[in-house]
């Protein structure tokens, strides 16, 4: 009970006798109090049980009965029963919308029955009850107040609990665990179905301190993302509606990320969200043989299937660079770097000589010369389908190797 002016003997006596008589009505007001809810909403009924319900809304009643009369130091055991019902009332499900109506209507049946108490006992003592409504309702006011404050935090930590299984359910299908259960369990977590459109995409970041761990769920049209930090990556699973596909999602992202990252190709189930996550990866090391100035900054895998077969095969990369740019390796490091450079931007060119000189500010008989040197020194012809594919190949696993 809270309020600015002390209470007189008098006004002390009169609470305290309507509230002996209201103790002793408890049970009449549970009854007619839960009557009330039920016609109210359904949800009364259903979300909590009906001998829980009445001991509960009995005990509650008590309590604000109690604190009527009782001194501003007195225990508030109120407030300590309001943040019990606000923590069980959350647990059970009942909307808090509901929850606070109850507590409203109980203050309005509690303060009809101390009116017609004071009333029927001495009705030239209702002036006592007009000066001490704003001490009551005070009370009534902090009781909703305890009980809202305990069913939210109550709600927060159910939901970082939620959170918690969903992002270990995760995690598990991104690292290829693919029982039954696991599956069922993220498709009800995450309300996606087990068997659907799913792309995985990761972005190399730094961790940032303090930083949400599922820090977002997004959504953009057509996709949905889940997002995970790890240490030194972002991992997003994409849902992708029918007609939506990896242009519309390499999009959005360009929108939203920095990059560099690496974009798997569509696969259809959740249980095939550890292997989307590994050729994301691998598409994401496809990034250290691109050179900077030209490169998309979140590549996808299917664009760059060549270059992802070198750098999941690193030993075999350094063979064939030892292989075919052997007699480059013994050069002068600027030297061999003007003739890879050249190679680079002739590719790049589509094999135009003119368009490779325009990029690198020199003539075309320039580049002619260079490639020919190149020709002789790893003793392949460019114009030969398969001596092309080794130079191409050898010259993303050299730049591998150099990052």
């Amino acid at each position: 009970m809270s309020g600015r002016r002390a209470r007189t003997d008098s006004e002390r006596s009169v609470l305290e006798s309507a509230s002996e008589v209201l103790i002793g009505r408890v049970g009449h007001l549970t009854d007619l109090l839960i009557g009330e809810l039920r016609a109210h909403s359904p949800q009364y009924d259903i979300a909590v049980p009906a001998d829980e319900h009445w001991q509960q809304i009995n005990e509650a009643l008590r309590y604000g009965i109690e604190v009527i009369p009782a001194p501003r130091s007195a225990p508030r055991r109120d407030l300590e029963f309001a943040e019990k019902l606000g923590r069980r009332r959350a647990e059970q499900g009942l909307s808090l919308d509901l929850l606070l109506h109850a507590y409203r209507k109980a203050g309005y049946l509690v303060w009809d029955e101390l009116l017609d108490a004071v009333t029927a006992r001495d009705p030239e003592a209702l002036p006592v009850l007009a000066r001490t409504a704003a001490q009551m309702w005070a009370a009534v006011d902090r009781q909703a107040a305890t009980v809202a404050e305990a069913y939210r935090s109550t709600e927060e930590d159910m939901q970082r609990r939620t959170d918690e299984r969903v992002q270990a359910l995760l995690d598990a299908l991104l690292e290829g665990q693919t029982s039954a259960a696991l599956v069922a369990g993220a498709a009800a977590g995450l309300d996606l179905p087990e068997q659907g459109r799913y792309a995985v995409v990761v972005l190399r970041a730094e961790r940032r301190e303090g930083r949400e761990q599922f820090h977002r769920v997004t959504a953009a049209a057509g996709l949905r993302f889940f997002w995970r930090m790890r240490t030194d990556c972002e991992v997003a699973v994409v849902a992708l509606d029918p007609g939506t596909g990896l242009s519309e999602l390499s999009a959005e992202l360009e929108r939203r990320c920095a990059g560099p990252g690496g974009m798997s190709p569509v696969v259809s189930g959740l249980a095939e969200l550890g292997l989307a996550r590994r050729l994301a990866e691998t598409a994401l090391r496809t990034c250290a043989v691109t050179d900077p100035a030209g490169a998309p900054r979140i590549v996808r895998l299917d664009k760059r299937l060549p270059t992802a077969l070198v750098v999941s095969q690193p030993e075999l990369a350094a063979r064939l660079v030892a292989e075919v740019f052997g007699p480059l390796l013994a050069l002068d490091p600027g030297d061999r770097a003007v003739l890879l450079e050249t190679l680079d931007a002739w590719l790049g060119a589509q094999g135009s000589a003119g368009r490779a000189a325009t990029r690198l500010y020199c003539h075309r008989n320039t580049v002619f010369n260079r490639l020919r040197r190149l020709e002789q020194l790893t003793s392949r012809s460019l114009s030969r389908p398969r001596d092309l594919t080794e130079m191409t190949l050898a010259l993303d696993a050299f730049r591998l190797s150099a990052a």
